[in-house]
Formats: C-alpha cells, structure tokens, sequence
C-alpha cells in the first residue's frame, strides 16, 4: 500500500471523485503555494471504488468554498499537531469567480476578455451567469 508521510499541521482534502485532483489543484492555485502539496490519485476507498487525496502542508488560507461547487461529498480536515481538529463540510457557494467560464457565445465575457466569469447560485440549485443568465451544465 502507498504510503504518504502524515501531516503534524495542514489541511487534507479527501473524497474527491477520482480524476478530479488536477482540477481542484488548478483551481485553488496551489501551485502558487510555498510549501508541499501531495496529491494521490486513485486511492482505494470505503465509500466509493476510487478517490483523489489532495495532502497540503502548512495552514494555508485558501477560499475552500469553491471545493463545494467542484464536488459537495469532499470533505476539508484541518490537521494541528498530527490530528484532525476540524473537519469541514462543505455546501454550494452562492458565486464561483473564474471557475468555470461561460460557454453562452454571445455573453460580454467571450468578448471582454478581461472580464471575471461569475456564476451565481439561484433558489433552485442551479448556477447562471451574472451576465447573460446562461446556465452552467457539469460535463
């Protein structure tokens, strides 16, 4: 079995649907961060057949919300002094900034480039563009 050293303080998130580690990893900028991040993809689980394990060392601050609009089964533990002292559920964010990007051709964002690709939660669980009102569909 893989073995990944045990964090003493950091933040291990867990039970993502495997394959999406990369996604999560891009999306939090992790590669921007100065300490280790390991990330194990396709690890056994109990719950589901597979999963991905993002490990990062160090308490970091970054916006965990996003994990929620990604995956809403992931689980965040917050690990000090080698043990979980908090574990964090998630739920949907009510905006996602540059997550995803509209694919409504005629909405101001494929013309401004520059311009932030916001979704917003509505009352029935579904995320649209704040500009053109197109829906977001998971692929």
């Amino acid at each position: 079995m893989l073995n990944i050293d045990s964090l003493e303080r950091g933040v291990v998130i867990d039970h993502i649907k495997a394959g999406k580690s990369m996604e999560i990893y891009r999306v939090l900028e992790l590669d921007k961060l100065d300490c280790s991040v390991a990330i194990i993809k396709n690890a056994r689980s109990k719950k589901s057949e597979r999963k991905d394990i993002i490990k990062i060392e160090d308490r970091i601050d970054i916006d965990l919300d996003v994990l929620g609009f990604i995956d809403p089964n992931i689980t965040v533990n917050i690990i000090d002094g080698g043990k979980i002292v908090e574990k964090k559920k998630l739920t949907l964010p009510a905006r996602v900034v540059n997550v995803v990007k509209c694919k409504n051709p005629r909405c101001i964002t494929s013309v401004e480039q520059e311009l932030d690709h916001v979704f917003a939660l509505t009352e029935k669980g579904v995320y649209r563009c704040i500009y053109c009102e197109q829906e977001y569909q998971p692929q």
